[in-house]
């Protein structure tokens, strides 16, 4: 029987965005190709006698019960009706409010990993459920591998493939509320669009037609609010990124690049933006080895 398990939380990244209309509740409706890194947060998880969060890396990531972490563990003690008293560690690594979903794959790593360290009698189906509760991309999180994420960000399809390809991830250190861009958004009048097909992208040139014609319909409002951000998608085509992008509400951005040739892109833009916060990854791919990797 587990008595602590380490699990990693992976980035993920809106390799292209569309915004197709807005809901009368307020909510927007969505279009994304949704990928993963193959680098991320870090949880240890350990029964213990008492619950207790503890953040690492990261000075403004609340440690109390308003944390998705934490809400995460209390949706599923209320589902399960036990008490799942744990000790959990965040190794907080990726950019906090970055457009990468950092807290909402936490939330999923968590639901996961207690499922796996208690060894609780919970569905696949069920802790869909938990996650929907929690955030719009949390579902997302729970089997990090690509996908075709549509309604508010609830619904995914997930892709049978996607070719591989190394990952540039950046920030320029400035958080970005998810809010503040979608406010800024709805200055930014547009029909509602047409559902799209799910995109055939099984070869890296495809990947990047794709991306770069597609976009992110969120890029303008977040430059609006952080200026920085058009700034790093220039540095990272100038670093020899075959192709660029801005995940989620921003300020993180991407660039993909040919498998072995990530390092060399990093290393290009640190130079160039040496203040940035910078990583070089690679996409986790459908069925890919690295998903069973992420527990130990």
């Amino acid at each position: 029987m587990l008595e602590k398990l380490m699990i990693t939380a992976p980035a993920k990244v809106n390799l292209s965005l569309r915004i197709t209309g807005r809901r009368d509740d307020g909510y927007h409706e969505l279009e994304s190709l949704v990928a993963f890194a193959s680098c991320g947060d870090t949880l240890e998880l350990a029964k213990a006698s008492a619950t207790r969060l503890t953040v690492v890396g990261s000075s403004v990531v609340s440690a109390d019960e308003t944390n998705l972490i934490i809400r995460a563990l209390r949706s599923l003690e209320a589902h399960t009706g036990k008490p799942l008293v744990t000790d959990i560690r965040l190794h907080k690594n990726l950019p906090v409010a970055g457009g990468l979903g950092g807290g909402s794959a936490d939330a999923a790593a968590v639901l996961n990993g207690l499922t796996r360290l208690f060894e609780l009698d919970v569905s696949e189906v069920q802790c869909a459920g938990l996650a929907r509760a929690l955030g719009a991309d949390v579902p997302a999180c729970l089997a990090p591998g690509p996908g075709w994420m549509t309604g508010t960000g609830t619904d995914i399809a997930r892709l049978d493939s996607l070719p591989a390809a190394d990952i540039i991830l950046v920030n320029p250190r400035i958080a970005l509320p998810t809010n503040t861009v979608f406010a800024a958004l709805n200055c930014h009048t547009k029909p509602p669009a047409q559902p799209s097909p799910q995109p055939d992208v099984g070869e890296f040139e495809d990947l990047c037609d794709f991306v770069t014609g597609r976009g992110n319909d969120l890029t303008t409002p977040a430059i609006e609010a952080v200026p920085e951000i058009a700034a790093c998608l220039v540095s990272l085509l100038d670093s020899g990124a075959a192709c660029v992008g801005m995940s989620g509400s921003g300020a993180s951005c991407f660039g993909l690049a040919r498998v072995g040739d990530g390092q060399e892109v990093a290393r290009a833009y640190r130079k160039k933006r040496e203040n940035d916060w910078c990583v070089a990854s690679r996409l986790i791919g459908a069925g890919d080895a690295e998903i069973t990797q992420l527990y130990q």
